[in-house]
């Protein structure tokens, strides 16, 4: 099948991380994937929640937002989360949790705001990537001004969207090929190759075995070529 924008089945989206976009938060970046673009933050705090207070623990978590007009028609912005925002800033809260070693960031938390400017299918796979480098970044800053002995991350982490559309298993959906597709995958995974999380939907058609394990070697794929593009923007930070 010819996809809409040309590329081959196993083909990123062309992404692009720009860092310090903001000249607050402790960790910023933009990353733009094909048309989705998401502005992630990074906002460092001296405290933790009330069930890791004495722990010496830190704590990592996310809000997300689209913005009224990053869609084809306006968005009403939402006072209160609905679930499918829930979903999703526990999502990215999880993932960027795997990545850190939490006791070693003292008792801080550290709140990713990530704030979709432009959706084209893959905004909460872009946000996970995103804010790893934000996340980073803030990290790192703590590290060069004395505030923790060493940088305490696992491991990059990124993410990515998966789809199987008339039986072909594509890479890094657009908002017409996720429209379109069978069954839809986002997933999430270290620089090692271990799984975060792996959320898989059929919309119609049951997938196999067979069809879920493709599904899962296209990410793996698309997934290492994220991170290099993580630790390219890390560097020239």
């Amino acid at each position: 099948m010819t996809r809409p924008d040309g590329r081959a089945n196993d083909e990123l989206r062309p992404t692009k991380i720009t860092c310090g976009v903001q000249a607050f938060p402790e960790g910023s970046v933009l990353i733009e994937t094909g048309m989705t673009r998401v502005l992630c933050a990074v906002s460092v705090e001296d405290n933790v929640p009330r069930f890791l207070r004495g722990s010496g623990q830190g704590w990592v978590t996310a809000e997300y937002a689209m913005l009224p007009r990053s869609t084809l028609t306006r968005t009403p912005r939402e006072r209160t989360p609905r679930g499918r925002t829930q979903e999703i800033q526990r999502l990215i809260g999880r993932s960027l949790r795997a990545a850190v070693d939490l006791e070693q960031l003292g008792e801080r938390t550290f709140t990713v705001d990530c704030d979709v400017l432009q959706a084209d299918a893959g905004t909460r796979t872009a946000a996970i990537t995103g804010s790893y480098v934000a996340l980073h970044l803030a990290i790192a800053a703590l590290v060069d001004e004395k505030q923790l002995p060493e940088l305490p991350i696992l491991s990059a982490i990124a993410a990515t969207s998966v789809g199987i559309v008339d039986g072909e298993v594509l890479l890094d959906l657009c908002y017409e090929e996720d429209a379109d597709a069978d069954a839809d995958f986002n997933i999430v995974m270290t620089a090692e190759g271990e799984f975060v999380e792996v959320q898989g939907t059929a919309e119609g058609i049951p997938y196999s075995r067979g069809a879920l394990d493709n599904v899962l070697s296209a990410a793996e794929d698309g997934i290492r070529q994220l991170i290099a593009i993580q630790q390219d923007a890390i560097a020239s930070a």
